[in-house]
């Protein structure tokens, strides 16, 4: 039996208790996947998986689960970053992990639409997209091209050692052997090696380009507070609607801010940029030192309690009185 066989039946024996799954079908055309509600039978003929699901599906919980008398339950099919995030929203009392069932599965990493679309230069209309071992085959009416998965793959997934659904209630398929990465990620190593001028420059030159769409926080599922972000807000009134690059720089450094220690790299906030601001280095660099001073992860424990969420008289890593 396939995985998403698995899954579908999975699926089918939760449904009669659940109000809807939300999985992946297919987009406008082959290469894009959109969200999947499924209320019914019917629909999990739609259900797809395979390395175009790309939109985190957990940035939907909040809107669903929360408000007064709301006695929702909701499945929601999960790679490892998804789960991450679920376990993030539940360990900050955004929303009740009695009423999520997370339906998982073992991810060899995502595809990078920027990547393939690269690579896939002169191959128009293209009609499908088949995905043989390490191979991505595309076919149009014209030509075919083959790619090898590994130069098209998500950069998130260089670094991912989460490649199984964490706490998750069912899981489809054999696991994936959780192979060693690097603690960082290389893209950030080599910046974090230029000199604080040139840094700051690039981040000039990346704020000067960003048009404020506000996609980066509305695909985050760490972002609730949309109708009450600071970005908008006009009491108090923090910024403008101005899309300078000191404004544009003010939103991201609070966007990164209130991501701290929270942020499960899930890269939706990079994948949703029209403009391909490179954001995670951000993210990146500040879950670097939430790691390097509280020895936590986010989203990877069940039974953790964030550290920005607690408090200690006394932290083990950090030894203000020796200053």
């Amino acid at each position: 039996m396939s995985v998403l066989q698995e899954l579908k039946e999975q699926i089918r024996a939760a449904l009669p208790e659940l109000d809807m799954v939300l999985g992946w079908e297919q987009g406008f055309d082959a290469l894009h996947m959109r969200p999947l509600f499924i209320r019914t039978e019917k629909d999990l003929e739609r259900l797809v998986l395979n390395p175009l699901c790309v939109h985190s599906l957990a940035t939907y919980l909040p809107g669903l689960l929360r408000g007064a008398g709301n006695d929702k339950k909701v499945g929601l099919v999960v790679k490892g970053c998804d789960s991450r995030a679920v376990i993030q929203l539940v360990q900050e009392k955004l929303i009740p992990r009695d009423r999520v069932v997370m339906f998982g599965f073992g991810c060899n990493g995502i595809v990078s639409l920027q990547k393939l679309e690269a690579g896939a230069q002169g191959c128009t209309g293209i009609g499908s997209v088949e995905f043989a071992g390490d191979k991505v085959v595309l076919s149009a009416p014209d030509t075919k091209v083959e790619l090898p998965f590994a130069e098209i793959r998500s950069g998130k997934c260089e670094t991912c050692r989460y490649h199984n659904a964490i706490d998750a209630d069912h899981f489809a398929g054999a696991r994936v052997e959780e192979g060693t990465v690097p603690a960082k990620h290389p893209t950030l190593e080599e910046f974090e090696k230029l000199p604080l001028s040139e840094r700051f420059a690039f981040w000039q030159e990346q704020m000067r380009r960003c048009v404020r769409c506000y996609a980066c926080r509305n695909t985050c599922p760490m972002c609730v507070c949309r109708d009450h972000c600071i970005a908008t807000s006009r009491n108090p009134h923090w910024l403008t609607q101005e899309s300078s690059t000191a404004e544009n720089f003010m939103f991201q450094m609070i966007h990164v801010m209130h991501l701290t220690g929270r942020c499960v790299e899930c890269g939706e906030c990079e994948r949703a940029c029209p403009l391909d601001i490179p954001l995670m280095l951000l993210r990146r660099s500040m879950n670097g030192v939430v790691r390097e001073l509280f020895a936590y992860e986010s989203g990877t424990d069940p039974d953790a309690t964030p550290p920005l969420l607690t408090y200690q008289v006394e932290e083990e890593t950090i030894n203000e009185r020796g200053w």
